[in-house]
């Protein structure tokens, strides 16, 4: 068996206490664009397809979080490709995401209390937060979701779509199977594939989301036990704020 074969272990949920309190230093890597990215790696904007108010209709992550996903391209096996279907998200895409699973969980669970749900919750959808010191991991560009196809852009069976929020889920749930059919049996080698090559190129992984990624952020410090973060919240900047900096410089 070789490394893009190994067994995903099952991990812990981040204890998020200890995770939003490592400190952030900022080292201002810019978000950049995928669109225009050329070949190992493809680019499908899930949100905007799905119609989510103020979803990009272009994929944004940290310049060196980009050369991290066209390294994890690289090592796949000839005829797979990487996916990127979501990185750096306006605060409004991930306001929406949470109020519409909290939605979703209060219907299911009308006896629960917020404590209790909010548990539920951010095992799939961070809570919003631009606070310097705790900010949603996507808000920083350090996390990214991504999935694999074949050569002519066919997904790959993953065991459940993206964002699905199932107990199948967890990037290590099919690993349980004892006699697993063939078909799980493509799912747990496609989940290993994946795994394999994103942790390879230095990204860690939330157990609740086999699609999920991260680097830089403080996901990504707490599961390699760093002492701190390398990104907090990021944003793009639009037009008209960059030429009054311009000349506002240009004045000095």
């Amino acid at each position: 068996m070789n490394f893009l074969s190994q067994a995903i272990a099952a991990q812990p949920e981040p204890d998020w206490s200890q995770l939003h309190a490592l400190p952030i230093m900022e080292n201002d890597d810019p978000l950049v664009p995928l669109g225009l990215v050329a070949s190992p790696l493809r680019v499908y904007p899930a949100y905007f397809h799905l119609g989510v108010p103020d979803a990009l209709s272009d994929c944004y992550v940290r310049r060196s979080v980009l050369s991290r996903l066209q390294k994890a391209a690289r090592l796949l096996p000839a005829g797979i490709e990487l996916v990127v279907l979501d990185g750096w998200r306006p605060f409004s895409v991930q306001q929406y995401l949470f109020d519409t699973l909290s939605t979703a969980m209060r219907l299911h669970h009308a006896g629960e209390g917020d404590a209790e749900l909010l548990v539920r919750i951010r095992h799939f959808v961070a809570p919003p937060s631009r606070e310097p010191e705790a900010p949603s991991p996507h808000l920083t560009g350090g996390s990214v979701d991504v999935t694999l196809c074949d050569g002519e852009g066919n997904w790959l069976d993953m065991g459940t779509e993206f964002d699905d929020i199932s107990p199948w889920s967890y990037s290590a749930a099919f690993e349980a199977i004892g006699k697993p059919s063939p078909r799980e049996g493509d799912v747990i080698e496609n989940r290993r594939l994946l795994h394999s090559v994103m942790t390879h190129a230095g990204f860690t992984n939330l157990a609740s989301e086999w699609w999920h990624f991260d680097y830089g952020n403080q996901s990504w410090a707490w599961h390699n036990q760093a002492p701190e973060a390398m990104f907090g919240a990021a944003s793009l900047v639009a037009l008209d704020q960059r030429w009054l900096r311009q000349v506002a410089n240009f004045v000095q």
